[in-house]
C-alpha cells in the first residue's frame, strides 16, 4: 500500500474534497477488480495488468494505489483494524488497556458494518487458498500488532510492560482471528463476527483485567 494513502471516510471536521473522492473511488474499483478476477480464476493466474484493464486504468496508475496485486486484493482490513486501533489510542485514560480494547471493539459492532465484513469473510479464505495472500496477510498484522502494542503502552507508560502490552495486542488480534474464522466456518449464519469477537475476548479477558 502506498504511503501517501488519501483518507477513506470523511469526518465532520475533515470531508474528503473531490480529488480524494475521486482518489478513493478508484481504489475502491481496483480492490473490486482484483477480488473478482481472484474469486474467478485465482491470484496465481491473475496480473497486475489484468486488474487494471478490468479498473479501467492504466498499469502505471495502479501502482500509484497498490504495490501489488496482494495488497489490492486484502485492500480495506488493514484500514478498518487502524480505525480500530485510532479508537483505542482516544479512550479514556480511566480504562485499564484490556477495557479500552473491548469499548473500541463494541464501537465497531454497534456500526453494523455488514459490507465489510462480508469482505473480511472473502478475503480471509482467498488468504487460506494462497500463500502470497496468506504472507501479505500475516506481515501486515504484525505491523498492527506492533502499533497496537505501542498504543497500549503510551496510554499508560508508568504501569504497563513493553512484553505484556505486546501479549495483550497479540491476543486481541487473536481474539479477531478466531471470530471470524468461527464466522466463516458457521457459512456466515452464525452470530454476528463482532459479538463473537467480544465473547472470544472475554474468554481471554481474565488475564488482563
Amino acid at each position: 500500500m502506498d504511503s501517501t494513502e488519501e483518507p477513506l471516510a470523511a469526518t465532520p471536521d475533515a470531508p474528503l474534497g473531490l480529488r480524494e473522492r475521486k482518489k478513493a473511488a478508484t481504489r475502491q474499483a481496483v480492490h473490486e477488480a482484483a477480488m473478482r478476477l481472484t474469486r474467478e480464476h485465482g491470484l496465481d493466474h491473475v496480473t497486475v495488468e489484468a486488474i487494471a484493464d478490468a479498473a479501467g486504468i492504466s498499469r502505471r496508475t495502479f501502482s500509484n494505489y497498490f504495490a501489488g496485486k496482494e495488497d489490492a486484493v486484502l485492500y480495506g482490513k488493514e484500514q478498518h483494524i487502524q480505525r480500530l486501533l485510532d479508537s483505542v489510542r482516544d479512550r479514556p485514560a480511566e480504562e485499564t488497556n484490556w477495557q479500552a480494547l473491548r469499548a473500541a471493539t463494541r464501537v465497531l459492532r454497534d456500526a453494523r458494518l455488514d459490507p465489510p465484513r462480508r469482505e473480511w469473510a472473502q478475503q480471509t479464505r482467498l488468504a487460506m487458498s494462497h500463500p502470497s495472500l496468506l504472507g501479505r496477510q500475516l506481515s501486515t498484522l504484525a505491523t498492527l500488532e506492533s502499533d497496537l502494542a505501542a498504543i497500549l503502552t503510551a496510554r499508560h507508560p508508568a504501569t504497563t510492560d513493553p512484553v505484556r502490552a505486546r501479549v495483550m495486542a497479540a491476543a486481541f488480534l487473536v481474539a479477531l482471528r478466531i471470530a471470524m474464522q468461527l464466522w466463516i466456518e458457521e457459512n456466515e449464519q452464525a452470530e454476528d463476527p463482532m459479538e463473537l469477537m467480544m465473547i472470544t475476548m472475554d474468554e481471554m479477558g481474565e488475564r488482563f483485567v
